[in-house]
């Protein structure tokens, strides 16, 4: 087994905080290492959408960002700050997929995690997660494989199976291919939150194997620092890894106690702003913490946001969101609007063009054409009533003039498309995913052109604010 990095990671005697679909993305694992946490996971991150993605420091924010090249999203983003203590979750289900993702991310994280635990459909269907757990030989081969050619650790996660013997007999053989720690969900692949966690089958595999073991399962019953390792010493495990308790109020790593909900919020609202990160997960993760609240007047409020600045206006964080995004502004951010189809990639996609045009004749359609670079996020936008498109429709209705048409090209699986409205025509420079999303777009440049949008009600990657 590799291991040339010099500071490995310890995976003994810590607190961890576990895996969580959006949850586990840079703000809140950072909030959680403030907050006495050693070890922080990424949410899962499937193999496919990272092999593609583009490596790309950002000097602004102070991350490494790893980018999707066909839209800019951020597939994962990471900082110095973690560098030394996170752990990207893989999801997987072939050895030369995962060895290219760990060949690509293990210089900017301290370790790397196979996905053999998850029930989801979505996994399963694609070989993965759980699914893992019933093809020993498949599992031991993706980690056998990490183990034997990536410089810095490798485990795995997964879930007990119905017979205790039959888990301890699998826990022995992933333990033989070399991983440094496994992770163990104390119930079974159909078993949910609401059921029991079966303490006594990781006390059994803890006697069983040498390497680390990592409790997991017992949020249900985790409400203060001391129930952590309560937990820890049912199971019989070396560490203990948190999802739902810390999802909730992330300071259950805090020796001292919990904090306030509204003092969690706002730091974690800082730091979303600090990293840019997407209004839609920063969302997601708020409404995890406010729970029933999210009834109450100020919750309402909330659900009806959809940028980050109006969240932070719910928590009296305006002036620091407006502040920090014109700082970062400033200094070079780059946005997902910054992204072109083809940045970085080492060869041109091959071409499927409308109308069977080349990427130069597709170019040459847009001369004379007024041009923004500027993206549609249908996320910021509250209802239908307020998209480009039908604005710019009631606008030309009130004017007596046609409505406007649209003229969209192809290149590979992007879209951009042209706005004809009172004989000039309008286009975004930014490529989109589908033709709806290019036409919104188009429309958008053509509303800021005709003076039915300020500059100043767009955000800083072109989308409307409302």
């Amino acid at each position: 087994m590799r291991l040339k990095n010099q500071q490995r990671l310890e995976y003994r005697g810590k607190l961890i905080l576990a895996p969580m679909v959006r949850v586990g993305t840079l703000p809140m694992r950072l909030l959680a290492l403030e907050m006495g946490a050693d070890i922080v996971y990424t949410e899962e991150l499937i193999d496919l959408k990272l092999i593609k993605s583009i490596r790309r420091k950002n000097p602004a924010l102070g991350t490494v960002d790893f980018v999707d090249p066909s839209d800019g999203t951020i597939v994962f983003r990471t900082c110095s700050l973690e560098t030394s203590k996170v752990v990207l979750q893989l999801g997987t289900s072939n050895p030369e997929r995962a060895l290219a993702v760990g060949k690509l991310v293990q210089s900017d994280i301290a370790g790397l995690d196979i996905n053999m635990g998850c029930p989801k459909e979505f996994s399963i269907k694609g070989g993965m997660g759980a699914a893992l757990l019933a093809d020993p030989t498949k599992a031991t081969d993706i980690l056998r494989t990490l183990c034997s050619q990536l410089d810095i650790p490798v485990t795995c996660k997964i879930r007990i199976l119905p017979d205790p013997l039959d888990t301890v007999k699998l826990v022995q053989q992933l333990a033989a291919t070399g991983i440094s720690a496994i992770g163990i969900h104390a119930r079974t692949r159909d078993e949910r939150p609401q059921h029991r966690p079966h303490p006594d089958v990781l006390r059994a595999v803890a006697r069983a194997v040498d390497i680390p073991i990592i409790a997991n399962g017992g949020s249900r019953d985790i409400h203060t620092y001391e129930d952590i390792y309560k937990f820890q010493s049912m199971c019989g495990a070396d560490s203990v890894m948190v999802a739902r308790a810390a999802q909730l109020n992330v300071s259950i790593f805090r020796k001292e106690g919990v904090l306030p909900m509204d003092t969690v919020i706002d730091k974690y609202l800082r730091l979303c702003v600090d990293y840019d990160n997407a209004p839609h997960n920063t969302k997601y993760c708020v409404q995890s913490i406010l729970k029933e609240l999210q009834e109450t007047p100020r919750g309402k409020r909330f659900l009806q946001c959809q940028t980050l600045q109006q969240i932070c206006e719910i928590w009296n964080l305006g002036d620091y969101c407006r502040r920090r995004q014109q700082e970062l502004k400033h200094q070079g951010n780059i946005g997902r609007a910054g992204v072109l189809p083809s940045q970085g990639m080492s060869k041109r996609p091959k071409l499927d063009i409308v109308n069977n045009l080349s990427l130069e004749q597709t170019s040459d359609k847009f001369e004379g054409v007024i041009t923004r670079n500027m993206a549609f996020l249908r996320s910021t936008y509250a209802n239908d009533n307020q998209l480009p498109k039908t604005l710019l429709y009631v606008h030309a209705g009130r004017m007596g003039k046609e409505p406007p048409d649209y003229e969209t090209h192809q290149n590979d699986k992007l879209f951009r498309s042209i706005c004809g409205y009172d004989g000039q025509r309008y286009s975004s420079s930014f490529w989109e995913k589908n033709k709806k999303q290019a036409e919104q777009g188009a429309a958008l440049v053509a509303l800021l052109q005709l003076g039915q949008l300020r500059e100043e009600a767009l955000s800083d990657n072109g989308s409307l604010i409302i």
